[in-house]
C-alpha cells in the first residue's frame, strides 16, 4: 500500500495540470453547497436574534386557541380576543403590565405615489403599544402617535418610500387613510424585520381601520413582575381565560414567529439553493469521471508495465483512488473556505437589497462543514471508482500495444440496454402523466429518462456528430473535417464530455419550458375565466399588500361607462372540518363578469346562508344541490349553509362562494383581492379605463389594467424566478465548460505526436487552433441538442404532473426564442471552452511533438 501511495503522489506531482479541471469542479460544487448551508444557519440565527431582542420584554401572549389553516398556507387565521380581557389579566398576581396588540394589513404609499413593499413579505399595521418593553418596535426618532391620523413607521419603510418625519401620505387599510408620520422605529435593533413594512397607529385608529368592530385585538401581550417566570405566568393566566382563548410563553411566541419565517422564506430559500448545488455536483460528477477515464486510458501502457513488474490489480486500483482522494480532500477543503466566503459575501449583499441582518458573525455549524466535505470527497471518489477499477484490470500484455480502440459507440449491448431503458422510462413517465396521474411515477420515469440518455450517449454520439459536423466539411474544409473526425474518434469520451453540459442545458430548458407554460396557463386562465374589460388589482403576491377597498367596486359601478363592477374578497372557514378559502362577492355580478362554466342552481339565491361550490370540490366533499355544509368561522361561530349552486370553473373564482352579507358578521379586516369591470356597449376600453383610473385614484391608486395586461402582470413573477434560476445554473454550465476544456487539454496531450505530424506536413497554427475549437463546438453542440430535447421532455412531464395535482388546467408551451437563445449560449460556451486548449496545441514545438512517445 505504501508503494501505491508513493506512486500516486508522484503521479500527482508530475501531472498537476491534468487534475486542474477536477479540482475546480469539486471546489465549485462544495463551495456552493457549503455557502448555502452556512447562509441558512446564519439567516435562522439572525431571525432568532432579531425576534429575541424585539420580544425580550414579552413574557406571555394571550390569543385565540384555534387557527383555521387553508391549503397552501403555513400560518392559520385565529379568532380575535376581547380587549376587555386586559383588565382581568392586569389583576392576576405576578402581572406587571398587559396591552392589546391589534394587527392587520396596512400598506403605505411612498412619496412617488407607489405602494411600498407588498412583493412577498407582509405589509403590517397595528396599534403603537406605549409600554416600551411590550412593544417589539423601538422609537428611534420623533415621537409616538398621540392623535388620530398620526403614525410611526419603521425606518426601512421610510427610507424605501422616500418619507420623512412630518410627511403626509396614504395608508391603505385597504380603505385609504391620510396619515402623518411623527416617528421612526427600529425592530430588534434593525431598520425593520427583513422587508416587512410596519405602521404604528393610535389604538383608536387601529380598532377603527384594522378590525371589524371596536373591542377586538389580535392578541394581548403580557409582562411579568420580577421573579415570575414565563411558565409560571402562563399557568396563572390559563384558568382565568374564557373558552377558545389560550396563553403561551413569550419564548414560544418568538419561536413560532421564527418558524413562520423559516417555513415561508428560509426553507424555500435553502431548498432552492440546495437543489442547484445538487445539479452542480451532478454535472461535476460527469466531468470528474471523464477526466479520470481519460487519464487511465492514457496510462494504459504505464499500468500494464506495473502489472508486468508484479503489481497486483488492487494496487493499481488503489493508486488511482489515492490520486482521486488527494484531489477530493484538497478541493473540498478549499471549497469549504470558498463556501464561507460566499456566505460572507451574501450576508454583506443582503442589506444592499433591503434585507437587513442583526449584528453578529457567520454561524458555521459542524454539519455545515462536515456535509459539504463528505459530499465532495464521495462525489470525487465515486466518479473515479469505475476508471480506477478499469485501471486495475489492465492486462500486462497491454504494454505492447500502441493505442486502445474505443468501441463503445458500436457496442451492441449498450445500444440494446439503452434502448430498453429508454422504452421503460417513457412507458413509466407516460403512465404517470396520462394513464394514472402520479407525481411519483412521473418523477421516477423522468429520472430513468436521464439515465437512458447517459447510457445511449456513446451510441448516439457518432450519428449526432456526423449530422452536426456535416456542414463543417463544406464551410471549413480540411480543418472542419479533422475536427469532426477527432470528435468521432472516441464516442464514449465525446458523450461523457457532452453529458455534463447536457445536464446543465436540460435543467435550464426544463425551467424555461415550465416558466413559459406557467405564463401560458395564466393567460389561458384569464382569457377563459375573466369576461370583464379591465381589472383593478394591487401589484403584490405572497403575504404582501393590503388588498383593495371593498368600497371601490360599488364606486366604480356608479360610473356611466360601467355595466358591472364586481369585487372578489377573501375569507376563511372550516367547511365540514376542513380549512378552506372563501370567495366573498356578489354572486350575480360574478356570473356576469366571469365565465363559471356550467352552473346548476341559482347564484343569485345564496342569501346569508347559501353556498356556491365548484363541481370538483362538491364531488370531493360529497355535496349536492340542497345539501347542508357546516361552516366554522374564525370568530368561533358555527353555522349551517345550504349548497344552492354548483359551478364548473374555479381558477379565479375559487372553490367556495358566499355573499358579503353572509361574511359580514365574521369578517375581521375586509378587503378585495381583485375587481373585474365590464363596460357598457359603445364604451371603448381606453375611455372606460380612464374613467376607472380617476375613481381608483381616490382609493390608494391601485393598478387598472386591461385583461391582457392583467394576465401578463399576473405572470410577472415568473420572469424574476427564471432570472434567478439562470444565474444559479450558470455555475453548473461553468463546471461543464471546465469539463470540456479539461477533456480537450488531456486529448491534446494524448495527440501530441499526431499534432506535430500535422504541423510538419503544412498545417498552420491558425488551422490547428481552429480544428481544436471546432471540435469543442461539436462536443458542445451534441450536449446542447441533447439537453434541449431532454429539458423539453422533462418540462412537458412537469407541466402534466402539475396539471394532475392541481385544480387548474395547465397549458404546455415551448418558447422557441428562449430555447434558441439557450442553444446559442451552449454553442458559444463550447467555443469559449476550446480557446485555451487550442492555444496550447498551437504552441507545441513541432520537432518535440514528433519525437514524443
Amino acid at each position: 500500500m505504501n508503494a501505491s501511495l508513493r506512486l500516486s503522489l508522484s503521479a500527482l506531482r508530475a501531472h498537476k495540470r491534468r487534475f486542474a479541471g477536477t479540482f475546480l469542479a469539486v471546489f465549485l460544487g462544495v463551495a456552493f453547497l457549503a455557502g448555502t448551508l452556512v447562509m441558512g444557519d446564519t439567516l435562522r440565527a439572525s431571525f432568532d436574534s432579531m425576534f429575541g431582542s424585539a420580544t425580550a420584554g414579552t413574557d406571555a401572549v394571550v390569543r385565540g386557541a384555534d387557527a383555521i389553516t387553508t391549503p397552501g398556507e403555513s400560518q392559520g387565521v385565529r379568532q380575535p380576543v376581547s380587549t376587555s380581557l386586559v383588565g382581568t389579566i392586569e389583576k392576576v398576581p405576578g402581572v406587571a403590565a398587559a396591552a392589546p396588540d391589534i394587527q392587520g394589513a396596512g400598506q403605505l404609499v411612498g412619496s412617488d405615489g407607489k405602494p411600498i413593499g407588498g412583493q412577498g413579505p407582509p405589509t403590517l399595521a397595528g396599534n403603537w403599544i406605549t409600554d416600551p418593553k411590550l412593544n417589539p418596535y423601538r422609537l428611534a426618532e420623533g415621537r409616538v402617535p398621540a392623535r388620530s391620523g398620526e403614525v410611526v413607521v419603521n425606518r426601512g419603510t421610510a427610507d424605501k418610500g422616500g418619507l420623512e418625519i412630518g410627511d403626509t401620505t396614504t395608508l391603505r387599510t385597504p380603505d385609504p387613510v391620510r396619515v402623518t408620520i411623527v416617528g421612526l422605529a427600529t425592530f430588534g435593533g434593525e431598520d425593520g424585520m427583513a422587508q416587512v413594512t410596519y405602521t404604528g397607529m393610535t389604538r383608536a385608529d387601529a380598532e377603527k381601520y384594522l378590525t371589524a368592530r371596536p373591542g377586538r385585538a389580535t392578541s394581548i401581550v403580557v409582562r411579568a413582575e420580577p421573579g415570575v417566570s414565563q411558565t409560571q405566568l402562563v399557568d396563572r393566566l390559563t384558568p382565568l381565560l374564557p373558552k377558545g382563548v389560550e396563553a403561551i410563553t413569550g419564548q414560544e411566541s418568538a419561536r413560532e414567529n421564527t418558524d413562520m419565517i423559516a417555513s415561508r422564506f428560509l426553507t424555500v430559500f435553502t431548498t432552492f439553493l440546495l437543489v442547484f448545488s445538487g445539479v452542480a455536483l451532478l454535472v461535476a460528477t460527469f466531468s470528474i469521471h471523464n477526466t479520470f477515464a481519460i487519464v487511465v486510458a492514457q496510462r494504459t501502457r504505464e499500468n500494464a508495465l506495473l502489472r508486468a513488474l508484479g503489481a497486483a490489480r488492487r494496487q493499481v486500483t488503489a493508486a488511482t483512488l489515492v490520486e482521486a482522494g488527494a484531489v477530493a480532500v484538497t478541493a473540498s477543503a478549499a471549497g469549504l473556505a470558498g463556501g464561507i466566503g460566499i456566505a460572507a459575501g451574501l450576508r454583506a449583499l443582503f442589506p444592499a437589497i433591503g434585507f437587513p441582518f442583526p449584528e453578529g458573525d457567520l454561524v458555521i455549524s459542524g454539519l455545515s462543514l462536515a456535509l459539504p466535505l463528505a459530499v465532495g470527497v464521495l462525489v470525487c471518489l465515486g466518479s473515479a471508482l469505475l476508471p480506477a477499477v478499469r485501471a486495475g484490470r489492465t492486462a500486462p500484455l497491454a504494454a505492447l500495444r500502441e493505442t486502445a480502440v474505443d468501441t463503445s459507440g458500436a457496442s451492441r449491448p449498450r445500444a440494446v440496454i439503452g434502448t430498453g431503458l429508454m422504452a421503460l422510462a417513457v412507458a413509466v413517465t407516460l403512465t404517470g402523466v396520462l394513464v394514472s396521474p402520479s407525481v411519483w411515477l412521473a418523477g421516477s420515469g423522468a429520472v430513468l429518462v436521464v439515465v437512458a440518455f447517459v447510457v445511449l450517449g456513446p451510441v448516439a454520439a457518432g450519428t449526432a456528430v456526423r449530422v452536426l459536423g456535416g456542414p463543417l466539411d463544406r464551410l471549413r474544409g480540411v480543418t472542419g473535417g479533422l475536427a469532426r473526425r477527432n470528435a468521432l474518434r472516441s464516442p464514449k469520451r465525446t458523450a461523457a464530455t457532452a453529458s455534463a453540459l447536457m445536464i446543465g442545458v436540460a435543467v435550464v430548458s426544463l425551467f424555461t419550458v415550465f416558466g413559459a407554460s406557467l405564463k401560458a396557463t395564466m393567460d389561458q386562465t384569464v382569457s377563459r375565466s375573466f369576461a370583464g374589460d379591465v381589472a383593478v388589482s394591487t401589484p403584490s403576491f405572497g403575504a404582501g399588500g393590503s388588498g383593495l377597498s371593498p368600497k371601490l367596486a360599488p364606486a366604480i359601478g356608479t360610473l356611466p361607462e360601467v355595466d358591472t363592477a364586481v369585487g372578489l374578497g377573501r375569507g376563511v372557514a372550516e367547511v365540514n372540518g376542513e380549512g378552506r378559502a372563501l370567495t366573498v362577492t356578489d354572486p350575480a355580478a360574478l356570473a356576469r363578469t366571469f365565465d363559471l362554466g356550467t352552473v346548476r342552481g341559482e347564484l343569485r339565491d345564496l342569501g346569508t346562508d347559501g353556498l356556491a361550490v365548484t363541481g370538483k370540490e362538491a364531488d370531493r366533499q360529497g355535496l349536492r344541490l340542497g345539501d347542508t355544509a357546516r361552516l366554522s368561522f374564525t370568530d368561533g361561530e358555527k353555522k349551517n349553509f345550504t349548497v344552492r349552486a354548483v359551478y364548473g370553473q374555479s381558477e379565479l373564482a375559487g372553490d367556495y362562494v358566499i355573499t358579503r352579507a353572509a361574511w359580514a358578521p365574521h369578517r375581521t379586516q375586509d378587503a378585495d383581492t381583485l375587481i373585474a369591470v365590464s363596460f357598457k356597449d359603445g364604451v371603448s376600453t381606453a375611455q372606460g379605463e380612464t374613467a376607472v383610473e380617476k375613481v381608483a385614484a381616490h382609493y390608494g391608486n391601485p393598478e387598472v389594467q386591461t385583461r391582457d395586461a392583467y394576465a401578463r402582470s399576473s405572470a410577472g413573477g415568473i420572469d424574476m424566478m427564471l432570472t434567478l434560476v439562470y444565474a444559479l445554473l450558470a455555475l453548473a454550465v461553468l463546471i461543464a465548460l471546465l469539463g470540456i476544456a479539461n477533456t480537450l487539454t488531456l486529448a491534446i496531450h494524448e495527440r501530441t505526436r499526431e499534432l506535430g505530424l500535422l504541423r510538419a506536413v503544412g498545417q498552420t497554427r491558425s488551422q490547428l487552433r481552429a480544428m481544436v475549437r471546432w471540435e469543442s463546438v461539436l462536443v458542445a453542440a451534441f450536449g446542447t441538442v441533447g439537453g434541449l430535447a431532454l429539458g423539453a421532455f422533462l418540462g412537458w412531464v412537469l407541466v402534466r404532473a402539475s396539471d394532475g395535482a392541481s385544480d387548474s388546467a395547465f397549458a404546455f408551451a415551448l418558447p422557441p426564442a428562449q430555447l434558441a437563445a439557450v442553444a446559442l449560449v451552449g454553442l458559444a460556451a463550447g467555443a469559449l471552452a476550446g480557446l485555451r486548449p487550442a492555444r496550447r496545441a498551437a504552441r507545441l514545438d513541432v520537432l518535440r511533438a514528433i519525437a514524443t512517445e
